[in-house]
């Protein structure tokens, strides 16, 4: 995000930067509210089940986005023995990425039916602009979050699918390595390498198939 002000654009700055806390607000929400249906009211508990940034936002997290382009908020805290079932455990790690999908599906319909319907409060630049890094910085957020490495959520989404056969397996192996290659990956991005170009592709051509109006 340095780029945008060392080039002076500081309105896409601080749309980039609302959209980001947006995003990661409503990720977490969904930990916390998936995870209060499913029976563990922890989160509820230590005030994560609501839509205020400042609880689930985290300083240094968000600090990184802006120095190097990637960050974190604070995890939701999960106790897994208080869910009700076996599947309870993925399907709280599967809620904050399927948030973050329901927003980049409104965003990219949004933008689209401005047109449509000749919405002329959604047809600004402003407007126009906000909806497109709303549906892609949602998708990017969706896929990376499912990479079924280190601490993030697609490791307890593989451990549910895999069969019983590997799941302990992949357990221990996620365990040992996940955070290297986790950190790896932000490493070799931090020093150039476009490993998560692949993503943000991804991002830009998923955006094409969630559009309802095309």
């Amino acid at each position: 995000m340095l780029p945008l002000l060392y080039n002076g654009q500081y309105a896409i700055f601080a749309i980039v930067l609302f959209v980001i806390i947006f995003s990661l607000t409503l990720h977490e929400f969904g930990h916390a509210y998936s995870a209060k249906l499913l029976g563990d009211d922890t989160a509820e508990k230590m005030g994560r089940l609501n839509l205020n940034p400042m609880n689930h936002i985290d300083p240094m997290g968000l600090l990184f986005v802006v120095m190097i382009g990637f960050g974190y908020a604070k995890p939701v805290p999960v106790t897994h023995r208080k869910l009700k079932t076996t599947w309870a455990g993925a399907a709280v790690a599967a809620a904050g990425p399927l948030m973050n999908f329901l927003i980049a599906l409104i965003a990219v319909n949004l933008q689209a039916a401005a047109y449509v319907f000749d919405i002329a409060a959604l047809q600004s630049d402003v407007a126009q602009t906000s909806l497109t890094f709303l549906a892609l910085i949602n998708i990017l957020l969706m896929l990376f979050n499912l990479l079924p490495i280190g601490p993030l959520d697609g490791h307890y989404v593989m451990e549910w699918l895999l069969p019983k056969s590997l799941k302990y397996k992949y357990h221990q192996w996620n365990g040992k390595y996940g955070t290297f290659f986790f950190l790896a990956l932000v490493v070799l991005s931090i020093l150039g390498v476009p490993v998560f170009r692949f993503l943000w592709n991804a991002a830009q051509t998923m955006s094409g198939w969630i559009n309802f109006f095309v």
